[in-house]
């Protein structure tokens, strides 16, 4: 489940962002919908790296954080 999860996020970065370097390239400004789904790309990526960060920091003191079993 977790390689689909991760499949669809790589499929939805690269349109976004290939399309938003198109976009200026040519000096066009991005539609809000390419917008928006960028800055909530951008901030999903930055909340997972940061609770991943946290759990390896707790499994390196001994005490995991966050319960993950894959």
């Amino acid at each position: 489940m977790v390689g689909a999860a991760v499949f669809v996020y790589g499929l939805l970065v690269s349109f976004i962002f290939s399309g938003a370097s198109q976009n200026a390239k040519l000096k066009r400004p991005n539609p809000p919908m390419v917008t928006y789904l960028g800055y909530v790309l951008v901030g999903v990526t930055a909340g997972v790296s940061l609770l991943l960060f946290a759990h390896a920091i707790g499994l390196s003191i001994g005490q995991p954080l966050i319960a993950l079993t894959l």
